[in-house]
């Protein structure tokens, strides 16, 4: 693999390539098995490439990198979903509630794990 293949269409670049059209696959096929969905596209930054983030009606979500904002608008389009730019609408209330209970959640949990076994170091079963 060269150096610049990437830029210029070597093996890497058709394996990005390849690795966006899976992803695309993946969206809509979440998309369409899901509620009321929509996509919120998140720009790129220093670390990640434009990636969208699908919510369904109970705030259930995924994120895939679609190949860039082209991409992200091909999901909408073939899955028949609304597709917004989260730096101006936010992410949805109903996301943000879910990682929230998912968050307590995750707590009660180890929580009672904990006292479970702290219970069973001070009461050992021969």
């Amino acid at each position: 693999m060269g150096l610049l293949d990437g830029l210029f269409g070597g093996p890497a670049a058709k394996d990005k390539r390849t690795r966006a059209g899976a992803d695309r696959a993946y969206l809509v096929a979440w998309a369409t098995s899901h509620d009321g969905v929509e996509g919120f596209v998140e720009p790129e930054n220093s670390f990640n490439a434009v990636t969208i983030v699908l919510v369904d009606k109970d705030g259930n979500w995924t994120r895939r990198a679609p190949g860039g904002a082209r991409g992200a608008s091909r999901v909408g389009r073939e899955a028949a979903i609304p597709i917004y730019d989260v730096t101006k609408v936010g992410y949805p209330q109903r996301m943000r509630d879910h990682i929230e209970r998912a968050r307590v959640r995750r707590r009660r949990e180890l929580r009672a794990e904990l006292l479970e076994d702290r219970a069973q170091q001070r009461d050992p079963v021969d």
